[in-house]
C-alpha cells in the first residue's frame, strides 16, 4: 500500500456559526491524483487549505507527512522564487509582478511552484486566467509530475486529463469516487437513475398500503352499518341479539386496528425523494425575431487592429444561422476585439438587418434599478413565471434569492442572473465572452443545457475546453492574422 501523506480525522470547520466541513475520515496517499469538485461555497478551497496546513480545523486532527507545495489565486507572485528556465517555458515576461496581467501572474506563480520539487502539490483553480495554450502547457507539466496531486478546478477537461479520483464536497461532507471526472459524471447519472427508481418504488408501495388501509376502514364502516331508529318490536328482540352485536363490534374494532397498522407501516417507510426533474428545456424565438438569412453574421475583407498591431487582415467568414460558433485563440489574439467589431457593425462586418444581439461580457453587468431578482426577470422576458423560476433554479437562484435585490447580488450571482436573462430575452444572436468564469460545475452543466436549448445563434468565446467540445457546432481559430474554421 502507498505511504500515507495526509490524514484527516473527525475534522469540523465552521465560519460565522455555519458548518462548512464535517469530515469523519479522509486520507491522501503517495501518488494520489485527486480532483476536488463541488458547488461554489461548498468548502473546496477550505478543504485544500486544511490539507496544506494553511488553516487548522475547529475540531479534529490533521496529520501531515512530507512537504507540499500550495498554489492559490489569491497569493501574490514572487519572481525571486521562480527558476529562470521555467519562467521562459511559461512565457512570463520580465518586469515587476504587479505590472503583469492576470494570466501572466498566474504563470509566474505556477513557475514558482514547479521550481522546487515537493512530494505533493495542492493547487486551487490554476486555470482562471490561463488561455487554452496556457492550460494545455500546465496539463503537460502536471502529467510528468510524479508526486501527489490534489487539484481544485472547474475545468472538466483538465480534471479528466490529470486526476484518477474525485472528492465531491456537498453539504459539508466529502464523498469519494474512483476514476476520471468523466467516470464521476457517469456515477452521478447512475445515482440519479437509481434514486428515480427507488422513489418510484417508494411511491408505489406507499400508495398500495394507503389504499389497503382505506379499504379496511370502508369494511369497518360496513360492519357498523348506518344508524337508524329502533322500533318497539325490535327493542324486545334486542336481548336475543346481544351476542350478535358484540361479535359485530369485535369485527369492526379488528378492521379499524388492521387499517391503523397498515397506515403505520406506510408512515414508517423510508422516504425517497425524487431526483430533480430533467424535463427538456427550450428557448424558442418569437416569429418577430426570426432571421431568414442563412448567415446572419459575416466578415468581408475584415481587418482588425489593436494600436499598431494587426490582429486580423483581409479576413472573410460566414457564421451559420442557429449554430453555436466558438471563437478560439491565445490571449491577445483578438477574440474579444472581433466580438466588439461584430457588435458595432464595423467596416468589413455584414449583419442580417433583423439581428438583435444579447451580450454577456466579463464583469460588464451593472444594475441600476433596485428590484428583486424575480421582478428583474419578469420585466425582461415573455416567459411564464414557472419557466422563469425553473431557469433561475438551474443557475442556483431560488428560494430567498428570488426576493433579494439585484443591487445586493454577489459577482457570481449577478453573472448567473444575466445569463438567465439573455437566454430568455428578446434576442436572436447571443454573444458570450467567457461566460463560465463565475460558474461552478453544476451551473456550467446548466449553461450547456441553455446553449443546447437555444434556437438562435450563439457566438462563444471560452477557455473551457469541455464546454467547447460539448456545445460548439463550429470552431474558428484566430492564428497568424487569419480566422480559420477548425470544426
Amino acid at each position: 500500500m502507498e505511504q500515507l501523506l495526509i490524514k484527516l480525522t473527525k475534522v469540523k470547520m465552521s465560519f460565522s456559526d455555519t458548518q462548512v466541513l464535517d469530515v469523519p475520515d479522509l486520507s491522501v496517499y503517495q501518488s494520489d491524483r485527486i480532483g476536488i469538485v463541488g458547488r461554489n461555497g461548498s468548502g473546496k478551497s477550505t478543504l485544500l487549505k486544511l490539507l496544506g496546513g494553511v488553516i487548522e480545523p475547529d475540531t479534529g486532527q490533521v496529520l501531515r507527512h512530507g512537504e507540499f507545495g500550495y498554489f492559490s489565486q489569491t497569493d501574490a507572485p514572487v519572481t525571486e522564487e521562480a527558476d529562470g528556465a521555467l519562467l521562459s517555458r511559461f512565457h512570463v515576461p520580465a518586469g515587476a509582478p504587479h505590472l503583469l496581467s492576470g494570466g501572466e501572474q498566474t504563470r509566474l506563480k505556477l513557475a514558482s511552484l514547479f521550481s522546487e520539487y515537493r512530494e505533493g502539490l495542492l493547487i486551487d483553480e490554476p486555470t482562471t486566467h490561463l488561455d487554452r495554450d496556457g492550460t494545455a502547457f500546465l496539463a503537460d507539466e502536471l502529467r510528468w509530475y510524479y508526486g501527489t496531486l490534489v487539484l481544485v478546478s472547474h475545468d472538466r477537461w483538465l480534471l479528466d486529463e490529470l486526476v484518477t479520483k474525485i472528492w465531491e464536497v456537498d453539504d459539508g461532507m466529502v464523498k469519494e469516487y474512483a476514476g476520471y471526472y468523466s467516470d464521476y459524471e457517469q456515477h452521478k447519472q447512475a445515482e440519479r437513475k437509481r434514486q428515480a427508481e427507488e422513489h418510484e418504488q417508494y411511491v408505489k408501495t406507499r400508495n398500495r398500503l394507503l389504499a389497503s388501509a382505506e379499504d379496511k376502514m370502508k369494511k369497518a364502516e360496513k360492519i357498523a352499518g348506518p344508524g337508524k331508529q329502533i322500533s318497539k318490536k325490535e327493542t324486545k328482540a334486542t336481548a336475543n341479539r346481544m351476542f350478535m352485536t358484540k361479535s359485530k363490534g369485535t369485527s369492526q374494532k379488528a378492521a379499524h386496528q388492521a387499517a391503523k397498522a397498515i397506515e403505520h407501516r406506510a408512515e414508517k417507510l423510508e422516504k425517497v425523494d425524487a431526483p430533480e426533474q430533467e424535463k427538456k428545456l427550450r428557448f424558442p424565438l418569437s416569429s418577430a425575431l426570426t432571421i431568414h438569412n442563412k448567415f446572419p453574421v459575416m466578415g468581408d475583407r475584415l481587418t482588425l487592429r489593436a494600436g499598431d498591431r494587426v490582429l486580423l487582415e483581409n479576413t472573410a467568414f460566414q457564421f451559420p444561422l442557429g449554430r453555436t460558433i466558438a471563437i478560439t485563440g491565445p490571449n491577445g489574439s483578438g477574440k474579444s476585439t472581433l466580438l466588439k467589431a461584430i457588435l458595432n457593425g464595423d467596416e468589413g462586418i455584414v449583419l442580417s438587418p433583423k439581428t438583435v444581439f444579447g451580450v454577456y461580457e466579463q464583469l460588464a453587468y451593472r444594475f441600476e434599478k433596485d428590484e428583486t431578482v424575480l421582478e428583474y426577470m419578469r420585466t425582461r422576458t415573455d416567459a411564464d413565471e414557472s419557466m422563469i423560476r425553473r431557469v433561475l433554479h438551474m443557475m442556483h437562484l431560488s428560494g430567498n434569492d428570488l426576493n433579494k435585490s439585484v443591487l445586493e447580488l454577489s459577482g457570481g450571482e449577478a453573472a448567473r442572473l444575466v445569463l438567465c436573462r439573455l437566454f430568455m430575452g428578446q434576442y436572436n444572436v447571443l454573444v458570450l465572452d467567457e461566460p463560465t468564469n463565475f460558474l461552478d460545475m453544476p451551473c456550467m452543466e446548466a449553461l450547456e443545457q441553455f446553449i443546447e436549448a437555444y434556437e438562435g445563434t450563439i457566438l462563444l468565446v471560452s477557455h473551457d475546453q469541455a464546454l467547447l467540445n460539448r456545445t460548439a457546432d463550429c470552431i474558428y481559430e484566430i492564428e497568424n492574422q487569419t480566422l480559420s474554421r477548425r470544426k
